[in-house]
């Protein structure tokens, strides 16, 4: 064992970031031999949040108070390390040790495709006796330049709203309490003053992780900075006998010197090459919006038709196909197919389906319970409440405890009967309320949200081990289960229950920090929106969603033709740029103009550029707004061309009403530091143009 403690000994992880090559690992460890710490520790007299929370609790009468109550010990460690660190393929991981506190701590970092790295500690009990874990962080320090962060709020319906702050001595905590990531999610981005998407050094650390979270950017008066983030541990979900460890969730840290857009395609670049990740990104229906609990054979199979003839690929059939379900106060938890309202079961849809050529999709929630159920008839222990109270319903139901192994193998056995019988191709998960009062009848209420996770985890798995052909989505009241950890299971996110062309620009916006834009389910709807009684032209809507996982949510039996008709345009366009769109790098324009938005995607090697221009409201001059391009070619010569079926206003009907473009190339450096000027338009309208190297 050396003297020299885990803050002094780890390789500096703020140097992985300057290369994604993994062999860097063996060249930081010679050149720098005595780095910073990725766990804030007390011990090193540091007066910032500590790392690794708990103690030890004893039935040892010598270590009793004075009111005989056990008292807590080891809850301020110094760890040592005790081997040298490892290196092996993209992963460094090295082991310390407190002996007097009984504890050991191994440390993971892994560089990702992409230039991110994500890091993880283990904690193990070494000694007798228990050990009570409150709580286990990484740290990831940053230098005194970075001034400025980012984090998200939001709400159903609304997800993913940026808003900034200046960082100060003191500590900014947020906490995920809800179950789940939920419509912020645990993200936080430190920058140099002024940062946006494309310039400034930025430090974004998100958790990868799929219920309960904690993020906090830390100072103090003679301590460098730094971002903490793991997982929130309810009180006695950890507690570890001896030879017991737990580890926390992966923290990925990216950091650019290209501003947000930077960082986002890190992350993009690690996506793209997860197991799971989609090839190509079928067009989809989802019939929810048409039909809702209303589900009639003759209707859904006229919707299949239309959606056939456009051009769709991927038909879904949405809540309502299983027991008593007609409504969402009763049926979740009764897996099988309402012999009711499917008297042939859901085989005979599914055939239909299948044999005008598209796949076929079915929605699930099977973390959730209603009252109103034969299954809570039947076992109305196997919620999850904290006392023999029933907890607050949400959206009139309760949550299934998945740590109870018989309710697991119920969900199991019953959804992989209806899967087997069917012939699904896909799957949206659904999770539709929060995690309250999550306590486990098998440990008489206490709290279970960590193993209620680990064992979703575990159902997934064993359901894409079980159907390997099926593809999955994420949705939790929309976009409310986003995060990097469940982004290696599924091929698809639904982003928000938001339709609204409107509100969607900003949600899909920001959504693009955390996932590719290929994962972001994003559908056409009709044309008044159901959620804010807006109003919107088929040609933005359209726009909207294109760049993205591209879909429709209408009901088609009443679309006029001519409506079908340009559907069936749009759809064509994407299906001959998806590859492209989904493939280069996602970029989002810094605009002058605040009622304007910009953004694209531009090819990896520079060689083409497909970039939206979007009139969101009102602006306050004619002067319009030059849209950049970065990341062309500076010495290359381009044409510049309208695309995708988009009805122009007058004004735009040629590029010589902003400039010498069009038909006369221009180079690549003046497109990305002149950049196309677009004049003042009409708000709730866009326009696409695409740039092609000569």
């Amino acid at each position: 064992m050396t003297d020299a403690s885990v803050g002094e000994d780890l390789p500096d992880v703020i140097g992985f970031f300057s290369t994604s090559d993994p062999s860097s690992f063996n060249n930081l460890i010679d050149q720098d031999p005595r780095p910073r710490a990725l766990l804030v520790e007390h011990a090193l007299d540091v007066f910032t949040r500590p790392g690794l929370r708990g103690q030890r609790v004893s039935d040892d009468s010598k270590a009793a108070g004075a009111d005989g109550l056990t008292v807590g010990r080891a809850w301020s460690p110094r760890f040592k390390v005790s081997e040298p660190a490892v290196v092996s393929g993209d992963g460094l991981r090295y082991e310390a040790r407190d002996d007097d506190a009984g504890l050991e701590l191994a440390t993971e970092v892994e560089a990702l495709k992409g230039g991110s790295l994500r890091i993880r500690h283990t904690l193990t009990n070494t000694a007798s006796g228990s050990y009570m874990l409150e709580g286990l962080d990484v740290h990831v320090p940053f230098g005194d330049d970075m001034t400025e962060f980012l984090d998200f709020c939001g709400r159903h319906e609304r997800e993913r709203q940026p808003q900034r702050h200046q960082i100060a001595d003191g500590m900014w905590l947020r906490e995920f309490r809800k179950g789940k990531p939920g419509y912020a999610g645990p993200l936080i981005v430190a920058g140099t003053r002024g940062f946006d998407f494309h310039h400034g050094s930025v430090l974004m650390v998100q958790v990868s992780w799929s219920g309960n979270s904690t993020i906090a950017v830390d100072r103090d008066d003679d301590q460098s900075a730094g971002i903490n983030a793991g997982e929130l541990l309810l009180p006695g979900e950890i507690v570890l006998a001896k030879g017991e460890s737990y580890t926390t969730p992966w923290v990925m840290v990216t950091a650019s010197n290209e501003g947000l857009d930077g960082a986002a395609q890190s992350v993009h670049t690690w996506e793209r090459s997860l197991d799971a990740h989609p090839k190509t990104q079928p067009v989809t229906l989802n019939v929810w919006e048409a039909v809702t609990f209303h589900q009639d054979f003759s209707k859904l199979k006229q919707l299949a038709q239309i959606a056939s003839r456009i051009g769709v690929e991927r038909y879904v059939l949405d809540d309502g196909w299983f027991h008593s379900r007609r409504d969402d106060y009763a049926g979740l938890g009764d897996w099988w197919v309402d012999p009711d309202v499917w008297p042939n079961g859901l085989k005979p849809l599914s055939d239909y389906v299948h044999g005008l050529g598209m796949e076929f999709g079915l929605w699930v929630e099977l973390e959730m319970i209603n009252r109103d159920s034969d299954l809570y008839r039947k076992h109305p222990d196997w919620i999850m409440q904290a006392s023999s109270r029933t907890p607050i319903e949400q959206r009139h139901q309760l949550v299934l405890d998945l740590t109870n192994p018989e309710a697991f193998d119920y969900v199991f056995s019953s959804i992989s009967k209806v899967l087997s019988q069917t012939g699904v191709d896909y799957i949206k998960w659904d999770h539709n309320r929060f995690l309250l009062e999550a306590g486990s009848n098998l440990r008489g209420g206490a709290p279970a949200v960590h193993g209620q996770v680990r064992a979703y985890y575990r159902l997934f798995d064993k359901l894409r081990a079980e159907f390997p052909g099926i593809e999955w989505e994420s949705c939790a009241a929309g976009g409310g289960r986003i995060d990097t950890g469940i982004v290696e299971k599924v091929s698809r996110f639904w982003c928000s229950d938001m339709t609204d062309a409107m509100s969607r620009q900003k949600i899909q916006r920001w959504t693009v920090q955390t996932v590719a834009p290929e994962y972001i389910g994003a559908h056409i709807s009709q044309p008044t929106s159901q959620q804010t009684g807006r109003t919107l032209s088929l040609a933005f809507r359209a726009a909207t969603a294109v760049f993205f996982s591209f879909g429709v949510e209408w009901d088609l039996t009443q679309t006029e033709e001519a409506d079908l008709n340009d559907l069936s345009t749009w759809i064509a366009w994407y299906k001959d740029n998806r590859d492209f769109l989904h493939s280069g790098k996602f970029v989002r324009l810094d605009l002058a103009d605040s009622a304007v938005l910009g953004y694209g995607v531009v090819a990896d090697d520079g060689s083409r550029a497909i970039i939206e221009h979007v009139q969101y409201d009102e602006s306050r001059s004619n002067r319009g707004v030059y849209l950049r391009i970065p990341g062309l070619d500076a010495n290359a010569r381009y044409k510049v061309r309208w695309t995708a079926p988009v009805q122009l206003e007058a004004s735009l009907e040629s590029f010589d009403a902003y400039g010498p473009l069009g038909d006369v190339p221009v180079s690549g450096q003046y497109l990305m530091t002149i950049g196309v000027r677009m004049p003042r338009c009409r708000p709730e309208t866009e326009r696409i143009f695409e740039v092609v190297k000569q």
